[in-house]
């Protein structure tokens, strides 16, 4: 919803394009120019700052025999409008595809090349498809389909032009909300405010508005659009409680006629007003109203006359719409009231409030001191460069080469068999801090181990063995990888599929209430039905007890059983408790996967971070080379090994089980496949794990995704130690065979027979370090000083 006002608003200083695009812009709208300034007018006319604008309205009927276009230039805008006219005659297919031909006819009369298409509705996307864009915009800023006289077509429509988008902003929070899953590229902007235009209300105006200075105080106001969104009952009810109020209504009617509104001696239409008008008629309002109905057509809106209300000095009274809740809920100034009986206690509160203007309105004023139109129209643009940008940049060039093993004056002091974690950490310290020549080994093609990534075929970003999201909570782990990457912000969501529905991951009280059609609001209520639920296992020792005893055998034969069976080959009755106690129940709502202080992507991908941390002068790299073929002119004094502990000692004892993964990579063509990163399917029925989606985790922006179904195997790349009592027994027999081996350290998941996560990786690493700097620290000094 957004103010009644005519065009020509009064522009602040000219607001250079800090990104220097100069691409002329179409802005496809349902509005018209010169109907009401609202989010099209204010951001429109900041881009005609420095590009040419056209408004390209929605069509006319017209008797004529042909279609036409008609020019349409305003006082105080370069915008200019261009408003088509169709024979009334013409069906709506023939419509359309005279429109699109009057489109290509403007734009040859025009000479406009590549320009940037904005759209304001999915109608129109039909008509401008075939045009080669420099970027695609969708402004989301209402939830047209549920409007009044809504086209039945306009949700197909609308996954079109969102497929077809390179950004896609929203007019508010629950609309962005509403609508996040379905692009990659999408970002909220809720109504902003031009604060110096409308503070002039909050100034001595001299004579008031010649068809409101008759009307006797307190006077309680309302400017906007009235349509189906106002709730007309509401309105009569105040001013027949309060006959001594006047409520004024200003703006004009949209879909509702006169016979629609309320009539009573104390209510006063009066019509549609200038923009530059409205701050002398808020000026005359003791309280400002929002009087919005609770429906479908309000439920995303984003009311622009909240700020603009404060920005007058006016404390406002609003029935609860969701977004006016979320910003401005806690506002002293804002009295958000539900039902006749509360909204008139709110009115009463406001008009105390607006006889003593204070602390309240200080208040108010900080709140909108970041939201006006220059900051938005800014963030705007630079989305809408960088989506230019995406399209005609090349692809990154992919990786650094591998330099080899290198024979010099001097061998390697420190041979390390494998480049993940465990082996690049090693190697950068033992060269950097400890003097070594070091030699990292791998038979693999690739450096960075299981967290590898690079570009598939359609350049998106893909983790090649499966999902890595870093997380901890060492300070140290995370100075030390913050050397070689910057770090994305991420939080790690996971849905599980029960039968048709989609749940949070791990159980939490939104899964309870989703699950079993519950509406639990506390942990206390959420802890209470668990317990419910329990089965108590005295002697808790598999992984099945865990879960058993916590929340009882539905919800573990829900989420537990069949995707433990897959994951491991095994019952969960078989496994160590150690298995499902990685995963937590919690009684809040918190639907985050990891509770780790920091949690965070690299920016540029893994792979990306250990080149930077290989690049050193005294680590070699030799890639598709076993470590066990090696010469012995390539090995070290000190040897690193972070492969299987059983493969170096030549599985004297039998092999150590282990589980391992296969992976269907696929590429579609959409922008988004799934809500989340990862979905679980726990269901014993379908043959993979989970399925992972990419683009949730790196951020990367692109009109296509791919992902990755995950499928458990006995055989192939050992994967994860299977935790037995059993195996721990063999495995100590290898580790007292590893602690005998003189001049050989074992370590990382595969050395250490542990399911270590990457950040315990890397802290093992570093430990093992500290552990032989000391002995390595002379001959380090010597090594760094002939250097």
């Amino acid at each position: 919803m957004h103010d009644a006002s005519p065009i020509a608003p009064v522009l602040s200083p000219a607001f250079a394009d800090d990104h220097g695009a100069h691409v002329p812009l179409i802005c496809f709208s349902h509005l018209r120019w010169d109907f009401v300034l609202q989010r099209p007018q204010h951001l429109m006319s900041r881009f005609a700052r420095t590009r040419r604008v056209l408004m390209w309205e929605e069509a006319i009927p017209t008797n004529h025999h042909l279609p036409y276009l008609e020019f349409h230039a305003f006082e105080g805008t370069t915008v200019q409008s261009i408003r088509p006219r169709v024979p009334d005659r013409w069906s709506r297919e023939e419509q359309e595809a005279a429109l699109s031909r009057l489109l290509d006819q403007m734009l040859a009369l025009t000479g406009i090349h590549k320009p940037v298409l904005w759209f304001y509705t999915p109608m129109m996307w039909p008509i401008a498809r075939h045009v080669d864009p420099s970027a695609v915009v969708y402004d989301c800023m209402d939830e047209l389909s549920s409007f009044r006289f809504a086209p039945p077509e306009l949700r197909q429509r609308e996954d079109e032009l969102i497929a077809a988008s390179d950004v896609v902003f929203t007019g508010g929070w629950s609309i962005w909300e509403a609508k996040r899953n379905r692009h990659d590229n999408i970002h909220p902007f809720p109504s902003s405010v031009d604060t110096a235009h409308f503070a002039s209300a909050r100034r001595p105006q001299g004579s008031e508005p010649h068809d409101m200075a008759s009307i006797p105080r307190p006077r309680l106001g309302y400017y906007g659009v009235i349509d189906e969104r106002l709730d007309f009952g509401l309105i009569a009810a105040v001013a027949k409680a309060r006959p001594d109020w006047q409520i004024v209504m200003v703006g004009p009617l949209a879909k509702v006629s006169e016979a629609d509104l309320p009539r009573a001696h104390n209510i006063h239409w009066l019509g549609q007003k200038n923009y530059a008008e409205l701050p002398a008629y808020l000026a005359g309002w003791d309280v400002a109203l929002m009087p919005f109905a609770i429906n479908e057509a309000t439920r995303f809106i984003s009311p622009t006359k909240t700020p603009e209300y404060l920005a007058g000095g006016r404390p406002v009274v609003s029935t609860p719409v969701r977004d006016v809740l979320r910003h401005y809920g806690d506002l002293a100034a804002v009295h958000v009231a539900n039902g006749p009986e509360a909204f008139i206690a709110g009115c009463e509160a406001a008009m105390q409030q607006s006889r003593k203007p204070g602390a309240w309105r200080d208040e108010a004023d900080r709140t909108l001191a970041s939201m006006s139109w220059d900051a938005s129209f800014a963030a705007m643009a630079a989305q809408v460069a960088a989506a230019a940008r995406r399209r005609v940049e090349p692809a990154p060039v992919d990786r650094f080469p591998a330099p080899g093993i290198r024979r010099g004056a001097r061998g390697y002091d420190v041979t390390i068999c494998g480049a993940g974690f465990a082996g690049s950490v090693l190697a950068r310290k033992l060269a950097e801090d400890s003097g070594q020549r070091v030699l990292v080994v791998d038979k693999r093609e690739h450096i960075a181990g299981n967290a590898y990534d690079h570009r598939d075929a359609a350049g998106i970003l893909v983790h090649r063995y499966g999902p890595h999201i870093f997380h901890t909570n060492s300070d140290e782990v995370v100075s030390f990888l913050s050397r070689f990457t910057e770090w994305r912000p991420y939080e790690h969501r996971v849905l599980a599929q029960v039968g048709g529905k989609q749940v949070p991951m791990p159980i939490n009280r939104t899964t309870l209430n989703q699950l079993y059609g519950l509406s639990l609001s506390t942990d206390e209520e959420a802890a209470a039905f668990l317990a419910s639920r329990a089965e108590p296992v005295a002697d808790i020792r598999t992984s099945r007890d865990v879960v058993v005893n916590a929340v009882g055998r539905e919800l573990y034969e829900t989420f537990f059983q069949g995707y433990t069976r897959k994951q491991w080959g095994l019952d969960p009755s078989q496994l160590d408790k150690t298995v499902t106690s990685r995963v937590p129940t919690r009684t809040n709502t918190d639907d985050r996967y990891f509770t780790d202080k920091f949690q965070a992507m690299p920016r540029e991908g893994f792979t990306r971070m250990f080149e930077r941390m290989l690049d050193h002068p005294r680590i070699d790299i030799a890639l598709s080379t076993d470590f066990h073929e090696l010469k012995g002119a390539d090995r070290g004094a000190l040897t690193v090994y972070t492969g299987p502990i059983d493969a170096y000692f030549g599985h004297r004892f039998g092999h150590l089980p282990y589980r391992s993964l296969a992976f269907r990579h696929e590429t579609l063509p959409m922008r988004k496949m799934q809500p989340v990163a990862v979905v679980n399917y726990p269901a014993e029925d379908v043959p993979w794990t989970r399925i992972t989606e990419y683009k949730h985790l790196t951020g990367q922006v692109h009109p296509m995704t791919s992902v990755t179904y995950e499928y458990p195997s006995a055989e192939g790349e050992p994967y994860y130690p299977i935790p037995r009592p059993e195996n721990q027994e063999l495995f100590r027999r290898y580790d007292d065979l590893a602690r005998a081996e003189r001049g050989v350290i074992f370590a990382g998941r595969l050395g250490s027979y542990r399911y270590y996560n990457m950040d315990q990786v890397v802290g093992q690493a570093l430990a093992v370090h500290r552990r032989i700097a000391a002995e390595l620290r002379p001959a380090a000094a010597a090594a760094l000083g002939a250097e």
